[in-house]
């Protein structure tokens, strides 16, 4: 594990805490971004264009929270933009699989009722994240897959929902990826995970995340992660937090990551950052990636063990940070 650079989150961490902590009337409003734990680059180029993206959809969220929206509307407003990028694991910039297919995956869970709703496994639905909150809206199931999730999305004949050709997530990026991938026939930590995802607190105390991701480059044919799975990569309650989590999926889902952070807090009374804390370093069930958090008092966190995270975040009283080398 990389302590260096869970050193430098939880440093961040602090300083948040103490920014939130200085004034004293409650956080009206919170949002904090990640796009991938696997995310880390010295291109000044890529940077850049990644900066500029998470400047926009950290903007989109702010001002609809500021516009008394909800934060279940944020989230979605916020991963669609981030979806609509070829420069993050998600939609638009999602990886190949070993078939050279584009497999989308996408979770959004609300925080005040616990509702939720998730696809996996949609080839030609330009926004999964959309379609997950229509599955949470629209339906009494959780979780659509597959063919199941494409066909419920033509159905909905919704202008939200838009149908492209499979094509569109075919970007010559991720063909080269992929084909790099095959010729060395083993995957690096890095390449093992790419998502993209947001929480948010709005103005009426609820808490919404959401998570969306194209999965792990060269994965089996029907492969589902983390992302997907509520409790595993995403979950939100507002007696405590909020979650989404970017790595190594199937770590995440033997160890029921996020909702394991909300039952630290819960039953066990941690604060949301020792249980991400404590998370990131369990060294009897491991686990490599990154963790974005808002607790119920609009404290919020950032921390990985990677080598880097793309990350932004924001909340009412100025704090304003994006982020996305180490």
């Amino acid at each position: 594990m990389k302590q260096l650079e869970l050193v430098m989150a939880l440093s961040l961490m602090v300083f948040f805490g103490a920014l939130a902590m200085a004034n004293g009337k409650q956080t009206e409003y919170a949002i904090v971004i990640h796009g991938g734990a696997g995310s880390a680059t010295t291109d000044p180029v890529v940077i850049a264009a990644r900066q500029a993206v998470l400047e926009k959809a950290l903007g989109m969220g702010i001002a609809t929270l500021e516009a008394g929206d909800t934060s279940l509307d944020a989230v979605e407003k916020v991963i669609r933009i981030l979806e609509d990028s070829p420069l993050f694991n998600a939609g638009r910039g999602g990886v190949l699989t070993a078939k050279g297919t584009n497999e989308l995956d996408a979770t959004i869970m609300n925080g005040k009722t616990r509702a939720c709703g998730a696809v996996g496994g949609v080839t030609k639905v330009k926004n999964p994240i959309s379609l997950a909150r229509k599955v949470m809206i629209e339906t009494r199931h959780v979780l659509l897959v597959a063919e199941g999730a494409d066909v419920f999305a033509t159905d909905l004949d919704d202008p939200m929902i838009e149908i492209v050709e499979p094509e569109y997530f075919r970007t010559e990026k991720q063909v080269e990826r992929l084909r790099r991938i095959r010729e060395k026939e083993q995957l690096s930590d890095r390449e093992k995970m790419g998502t993209v995802g947001c929480v948010a607190l709005d103005k009426y105390g609820n808490i919404a995340a959401g998570t969306s991701t194209g999965g792990l480059v060269n994965k089996k044919h029907g492969r589902l992660g983390d992302s997907p799975i509520i409790g595993a990569g995403t979950y939100a309650d507002n007696t405590t937090c909020g979650i989404s989590c970017t790595g190594v999926g199937e770590d995440f889902i033997r160890n029921a990551i996020a909702y394991d952070i909300h039952a630290r807090m819960r039953y066990g009374k941690q604060k949301m950052e020792s249980a991400v804390k404590d998370v990131l370093n369990n060294e009897k069930h491991p686990i490599v990636g990154g963790i974005i958090g808002i607790d119920h008092r609009g404290f919020i966190t950032m921390q990985f063990n990677t080598g880097g995270m793309a990350r932004a975040a924001a909340d009412s009283k100025g704090l304003h940070l994006i982020e996305v080398g180490k």
